[in-house]
């Protein structure tokens, strides 16, 4: 099975390449931000310490989270419209930063790529999970263009937060990823850079498919 990795930082449009992607090459797609989302959202339920790394693992390793075509399911419930919001987003750090919580869904990630050629998106996909991945790819994109796409999306949820917050929000947490001890967030040595700032959709997915397609043929 081969893998293709899509690493970035927030707003740079990975999960919507992503999904771009998969689809054109009929692949299967490895939403690894939902999953820690599915248990950032189970957190908040059983009201855990969200500062404990102890509680947060034991809670991780009694989760079951499916990621079937279009969907996300947390014990077998149909999560995906309640893992997009602010307030989620702004607890999502505390899950993404302990150690417990990411040794367990590495183990998920690498489960779910077994059995599928793969495309996965994240922020250590390259750098951690799938180091030998068939092609690796890191997205960006300048700090007002990542703001605006996010605020786009979150006035399409009815979610209200100013611009400004948002800036402030992606500034802080780009700054955390990246000074993060256990897998920091930053472009694998063999993946390919590509800034989306100014690039819509179908000419950042366009290039990565004709890249791809290329390697498939003289592998």
């Amino acid at each position: 099975m081969r893998v293709v990795t899509i690493d970035g930082p927030a707003g740079a449009g990975k999960s919507t390449v992503a999904r771009m992607l998969a689809k054109r090459l009929s692949w299967r797609l490895l939403d690894t931000g939902a999953m820690y989302r599915a248990v950032t959202l189970a957190a908040l339920r059983a009201e855990v310490n969200l500062e404990s790394d102890a509680e947060l693992g034991a809670l991780a390793a009694g989760l079951h989270v499916e990621l079937p075509p279009g969907s996300v399911k947390l014990n077998g419930e149909e999560v995906s419209g309640l893992i997009r919001g602010v307030e989620l987003t702004r607890a999502l750090r505390f899950v993404a930063d302990s150690p417990s919580v990411r040794h367990c869904l590495v183990g998920w990630q690498r489960a779910f790529a077994r059995d599928h050629n793969v495309v996965t998106e994240g922020r250590d996909q390259g750098t951690i999970v799938f180091p030998d991945a068939f092609r690796k790819y890191y997205l960006t994109a300048s700090l007002e263009e990542r703001a605006r796409r996010r605020h786009a999306e979150y006035q399409g949820a009815r979610e209200r937060i100013s611009l400004e917050a948002l800036l402030a929000d992606l500034r802080e947490r780009d700054e955390r990823d990246a000074a993060r001890a256990i897998a920091p967030m930053k472009p694998a040595q063999d993946a390919c850079v590509l800034d989306t700032t100014g690039l819509s959709l179908d000419e950042v997915v366009g290039r990565m498919e004709h890249d791809i397609r290329e390697r498939l043929e003289t592998a």
